[in-house]
C-alpha cells in the first residue's frame, strides 16, 4: 500500500490540490497518491464501464469510472474505479462528487494498490455500508464479491473464476462472464 503522506486532511483540503491528473484519496484523513494504473488494468476498466453503463441505460441508475470522487465522510474520500449508484439513490450525486455509498463499487487490482483495496478500502466500504465491493484481482486471475449482511459486515467473498458468471442483487437480470470482465487470459 502506498504510505501515507500526511494526515488529518479533509475534502476541502484535496478539493485544493492542482488538477495534474494523480489519484488522490483520503482514509481517515491520510492522503494517499497511487500512480497512473497499467493498460490491462485500464481495459477491465472500460469493460466493466460499459457493461454497467448499458445496464443503468436500461435498467436505470448511472455508472461511472474513475475518477469521480465518493465522499463517505469528510475525511474518507476515495476514487473507486468503478461505481454504479441504484435509481432510488441518484440524489446521493452532486455536482462534485457522490455523497454516500455507491450501491456497487468495484476496485481493479494494482500492484501498488493490493493492500489498500483489500485492507483499507474493503474495511471503509464496509463501514459505511456500501453494498457489494467487487474486487477484480488480475494477478490471481478473479473476481472476488463482497457482499454485506444485515448486520452491516460483510460475508466471506465469493470467488468467481474464469468459466462463471457473475450475478448480483444490486444489478437485477444482469450476467457478467468473468472472461469477459478479466479479459484475454494473457492479460
Amino acid at each position: 500500500m502506498p504510505a501515507p503522506l500526511q494526515t488529518g486532511l479533509t475534502y476541502d483540503d484535496l478539493a485544493s490540490f492542482p488538477d495534474d491528473h494523480l489519484r488522490r484519496e483520503l482514509i481517515g484523513g491520510e492522503l494517499i497518491v497511487t500512480p497512473a494504473p497499467r493498460v490491462h488494468h485500464q481495459g477491465v476498466v472500460a469493460e466493466l464501464t460499459a457493461r454497467l453503463v448499458d445496464y443503468a441505460r436500461a435498467a436505470g441508475g448511472r455508472a461511472f469510472p474513475a475518477p469521480l470522487d465518493v465522499l463517505l465522510t469528510d475525511s474518507d474520500v476515495v476514487e473507486p474505479d468503478v461505481v454504479y449508484v441504484a435509481p432510488d439513490h441518484l440524489d446521493r450525486l452532486e455536482e462534485r462528487y457522490l455523497r454516500g455509498a455507491a450501491d456497487v463499487v468495484v476496485e481493479v487490482s494494482s500492484p501498488s494498490t493490493r493492500r489498500l483495496e483489500l485492507v483499507a478500502k474493503r474495511e471503509l466500504y464496509e463501514r459505511s455500508g456500501v453494498p457489494e465491493y467487487w474486487y477484480v484481482d488480475l494477478d490471481a486471475d478473479r473476481v472476488e464479491v463482497h457482499r454485506l449482511r444485515p448486520d452491516g459486515r460483510y460475508e466471506r467473498p465469493q470467488v468467481l473464476l474464469r468459466g462463471e458468471t457473475l450475478i448480483s442483487p444490486q444489478l437485477p437480470g444482469l450476467e457478467l462472464l468473468v472472461d469477459d470482465v478479466l479479459g484475454p487470459a494473457d492479460g
